[in-house]
């Protein structure tokens, strides 16, 4: 049977601060839909792939294979972004701000450096949980399926792809990733902090 991954329409927020319904139709119908689009289309190939003739140099199998990393992982980190953002502004809680303050010194270092990763890399700023150490990171990706931490739980995704702010700001990056920390729906961010420290306590 075929794997297929849905998207989650349920997933488009509306009426952010400072990112338009216009920005988010555009990265969300085009962006990652197709991912979402691509990675089924992907699947569906790997049903029929001539295995016998996987090589290294190049190969439909290894073309595939690579794809899929690069799809999957566009897939669920926009699904991570998207779930991530609400409209009404509101500020990190006490909770999340004494958590980030053990691993970066105060909440303010965590922001600084997570916003300068932000800016750092072509694609990705995250913040993850490390599930080797127990540990906060912040981590950035030039593209979907490279640089990231094996174990590591996704706690607060930023797409710095251009295609994430260019309606609204232009090459301006640096107004987009306030804008950014302006709608982040610390409920969800609490709840994804909460499942990785129950999750640490079995890996360790």
């Amino acid at each position: 049977m075929t794997e297929k991954w849905e998207k989650k329409s349920t997933l488009k927020p509306k009426g952010l601060d400072g990112i338009s319904d216009q920005q988010i139709e555009y990265h969300f119908e085009t962006h990652y839909n197709g991912y979402v689009t691509k990675l089924n289309e992907i699947w569906e190939k790997m049903q029929t792939v001539d295995r016998s003739k996987a090589n290294q140099n190049y190969s439909e199998f290894r073309e595939l294979k690579l794809e899929e990393t690069f799809n999957y992982d566009g897939s669920l980190l926009h699904e991570l972004y998207f779930g991530n953002l609400h409209s009404g502004s509101s500020s990190a809680p006490e909770s999340f701000k004494s958590a980030v303050a053990k691993d970066f010194g105060s909440y303010e270092k965590w922001l600084e450096d997570f916003k300068a990763t932000g800016i750092a890399f072509r694609g990705w700023s995250l913040l993850v949980f490390d599930l080797n150490t127990g540990k906060l990171r912040n981590i950035g990706a030039d593209v979907h399926n490279t640089n990231g931490i094996w174990n590591a739980i996704v706690i607060l995704s930023l797409d710095v792809y251009e295609h994430a702010y260019y309606t609204d700001y232009g090459p301006k990056r640096a107004p987009y990733l306030d804008a950014f920390m302006k709608n982040v729906n610390w409920s969800e961010v609490e709840k994804r902090l909460q499942k990785a420290h129950k999750a640490y306590e079995v890996f360790k």
